[in-house]
């Protein structure tokens, strides 16, 4: 399995290929790669059954695990995605709510396995950490108010 020394490992309930390829066909610089077979017996499976599969995520190292149903996501954790372009965005934020996702506020969402992400501007970023502070409270009220972050919206409201 992966050689990195250190990897973030996802729970999901039979369905971590799924959510492997779903995440490698939406995002760049994301492959499937290696899986492994459980070799005995467990509680989430038989053995012979697909336990892991190795993936990069915008080149980042990750493992999905078939543990079964008995844990699964919160907003606890989620994935910040940073974008450049409002097109970048609304590509990433159709994909993520797309076929059972959900839209939640603030340019958080989540996917269909249920794991929460942040679709973040950079240009947010850059309004609420403007150096006049007046400037900073509108951006960050105006984002406050939205979905999918509008960047054209949050450059007016940093403008006044």
């Amino acid at each position: 399995m992966t050689r990195d020394r250190m990897t973030t490992c996802l729970w999901f309930d039979g369905n971590a290929r799924e959510a492997a390829e779903f995440y490698a066909a939406t995002f760049p610089d994301s492959h499937v790669g290696h899986a492994l077979d459980s070799p005995a017996d467990n509680p989430s499976m038989k053995a012979g059954g697909e336990l892991l599969v190795e993936f990069t995520l915008l080149g980042q190292p990750f493992v999905g695990l078939n543990g079964g149903p008995n844990f699964t996501f919160s907003e606890a954790v989620s994935f910040m995605v940073l974008t450049e372009t409002q097109e970048e965005t609304d590509r990433y934020w159709a994909a993520i709510t797309g076929n059972g996702g959900q839209e939640s506020a603030c340019g958080w969402c989540k996917d269909r396995f249920g794991l929460s992400w942040q679709i973040t501007p950079r240009a947010l970023l850059a309004a609420i950490k403007d150096p006049d502070p007046a400037a900073a409270r509108r951006a960050m009220e105006a984002m406050m108010t939205m979905g999918k972050i509008d960047i054209a919206a949050i450059e007016a409201a940093r403008a006044g």
